[in-house]
């Protein structure tokens, strides 16, 4: 065992030491990072224009601010943009990171001196867990790589822009750079399909330990390996133990990542936003990821199926139940007051408190009033393919309301790694589980207002050419499970395999 190792199990139970500290009062930790919020916001234009200097409590901050989104902060971020300080939060931000929105086009999410340190933290400590628990550090001897975006940076008006995953890489620490790969020169090609090939010529004769990023991108990766050696990853990397990720749920990709890798291995989930690191997997026998109370964000939550009412509940931690879904608000020490990131969580455990993804807010199928979210396709899908050699590459759902002939349907477009011999009894058992899970869409199908589900088998490749197709392939681009309408269900008929 390398220096190296040795000392990470004692620094990391040291770490893992102070996470619990606050864990373990996390009412006191929250109330904390509200006041200072609220301390910090009142020197702001927004604090000024929502009277921050009356707000003590959090029912009194509920009466200054609205829950919003992009656009509802659109005026003060363009002001941010445009080189104004002192708006949102204090002085100017870091970094702008840059993401891909649907009614606002570019979206600019600032990072401050203040919420930076909380990102690279989050991703520290999840590691740190993950050697606290184990007891095992050798994978800090072998190489490390991260499939991201590009690390170049441009400026917007004094301020750095990029992909937030782009920003990231300038904070590896010191002792990893030489562990680390792809090499600075790789990183920076920005087509994915040139650099994901730049990247299999990097690392196939190194010794992967670890291996991270967004599941549908780094199977692209292992797929070209594959192609390249004619072996297994777990043959190509023997000492590859296990992989990070965030971004989308794993499990209905688990089945066709561990037939690549060729053995079982360990995984560890992240949950980064641009908005903020909001959780993270603390342990890999308890369900759920740990959620950041001490990272500068104040959370709020509504539950999904009161969110589009006039008046939703709006509530703290302290009041949140387990099994619920619920859309999360954040309020960040990046100047976020109130704001709807668009991702629905329920929680897992509250002692300590973990949360686990459950989808997208705007991500459902209410076309006939059914309410079928992110939580319940995955899980049908996963019902159905578990104790099988069916393996899957990716997925979407849309709803067609207008057939050509008998009642409308939810429609699945599937690529398939391994089908099933029977793909109309394979949509059956995925038919039960949506109706086992969902009365709404249960009721549509007894009431013969909808039939069941219709399976479209997406040939090999089709989901990375749809991709390819709209401009969004590779990096931190990923695609919805689900939509309500057909936008991406009319491109994707392009990409099916001829019956």
């Amino acid at each position: 065992m390398s220096i190296k190792a040795i000392f990470a199990i004692p620094f990391a139970k040291i770490a893992t030491k102070k996470v619990y500290k606050w864990a373990k009062n996390p009412h006191k930790t929250q109330e904390k990072v509200f006041k200072n919020l609220i301390s910090k916001g009142r020197k702001t234009a927004f604090g000024k224009d929502h009277n921050f200097s009356s707000i003590v409590t959090y029912e009194d901050f509920k009466k200054q601010v609205q829950v919003t989104d992009y656009e509802g902060l659109r005026t003060y971020i363009d002001r941010v943009v445009a080189g104004e300080s002192d708006v949102l939060w204090t002085g100017k931000p870091l970094y702008f990171a840059k993401t891909s929105g649907t009614t606002s086009g570019a979206k600019y999410i600032p990072i401050t001196k203040d919420s930076m340190p909380t990102h690279i933290k989050a991703a520290k400590n999840a590691m740190l867990f993950y050697i606290a628990e184990k007891k095992e550090a050798n994978f800090v001897n072998g190489k490390m790589i991260f499939l991201q975006g590009s690390p170049v940076l441009t400026d917007k008006n004094g301020v750095k822009l990029g992909r937030l995953s782009g920003i990231a890489a300038h904070y590896v620490p010191q002792y990893l750079l030489k562990n680390r790969l792809p090499s600075w020169e790789t990183n920076c090609i920005e087509d994915w399909d040139t650099k994901v090939n730049a990247i299999v010529e990097e690392t196939v004769d190194e010794d992967l330990s670890v291996i991270s990023g967004i599941p549908s991108w780094v199977q692209m990766y292992f797929e070209k390996l594959i192609a390249k050696t004619g072996k297994s990853i777990s043959e190509i990397f023997p000492n590859f133990n296990f992989f990070i990720y965030g971004g989308v749920n794993f499990e209905p990709y688990k089945n066709k990542f561990e037939s690549l890798i060729g053995k079982k291995i360990d995984y560890i989930e992240l949950y980064p936003a641009s908005e903020g690191f909001i959780a993270y997997q603390d342990s890999q026998t308890e369900e759920g990821m740990l959620l950041q109370l001490d990272s500068g964000i104040f959370y709020e939550f509504i539950p999904a199926n009161e969110f589009f009412e006039a008046n939703p509940t709006r509530i703290s931690l302290i009041d949140v139940k387990i099994g619920v879904n619920y859309v999360i608000i954040l309020n960040t020490t990046a100047g976020l007051w109130g704001y709807n990131i668009g991702d629905t969580v329920a929680f897992t455990a509250t002692k300590p408190y973990r949360i686990k993804v459950t989808g997208r807010i705007k991500h459902f199928i209410s076309a006939f009033g059914e309410h079928v979210i992110g939580k319940e396709v995955e899980k049908a899908l996963k019902d159905a393919i578990i104790g099988t050699p069916i393996t899957i590459s990716e997925f979407t759902v849309a709803p067609q309301v207008n057939p050509e002939s008998g009642l409308p349907y939810h429609e699945w477009f599937i690529e398939f790694e391994k089908e099933p011999e029977n793909i109309e009894a394979f949509a059956t058992i995925i038919d039960a589980a949506m109706q086992a899970q969902n009365i709404y869409y249960f009721d549509l199908i007894e009431g013969k207002i909808l039939r069941p589900l219709i399976i479209r088998k997406v040939k090999k490749g089709g989901f990375y050419e749809y991709m390819k197709s709209i401009g969004k392939f590779g990096g931190q681009n990923k695609i919805p499970q689900l939509s309500d309408d057909r936008k991406i269900a009319t491109v994707l008929t392009n990409f099916l395999i001829e019956e």
